[in-house]
């Protein structure tokens, strides 16, 4: 699966913002999307991830407010909704996919995945949050 983000940009506190995620490749129901961010001088962390198998979805605890992923019918793009933009948002944001064995609820999945990350990731999207 080949991905690549898009939609970042300098925005003001308070305001929203759709990244997305273009997916191309094999896609199958056993492939999970997730986004991550990385700020300034900080590790990469996990906020989101949704299955393809039933479009269910799991943020992790410090983005469940804010944070929304979801995806279009065709299944080739994934969004990452950012409600109310704070100066700390600023990152940059990607996309990575994986893919789980049906036995793994969206839950176990995604936990596991936006832990681990991925083995690759591609370009980013610079989002820049001013206050």
């Amino acid at each position: 699966v080949q991905l690549v983000e898009s939609g970042g940009g300098l925005v003001e506190a308070g305001e929203s913002l759709r990244l997305s995620c273009a997916a191309s490749g094999f896609i199958s129901d056993d492939t999970a999307i997730g986004w991550f961010r990385q700020a300034p001088g900080k590790a990469r962390e996990g906020i989101s991830c949704i299955n393809f198998r039933d479009g269910g979805t799991y943020n992790t605890d410090s983005y469940k407010d804010r944070f929304t992923i979801t995806r279009d019918n065709a299944r080739t793009t994934v969004y990452l909704t950012i409600d109310d933009l704070k100066y700390d948002d600023t990152a940059v944001y990607y996309c990575a996919a994986d893919r789980f064995s049906e036995t793994f609820t969206t839950k176990q999945a995604c936990r596991f995945f936006l832990s681990r990350g991925s083995d690759s990731w591609g370009q980013g999207t610079q989002v820049t949050v001013s206050s």
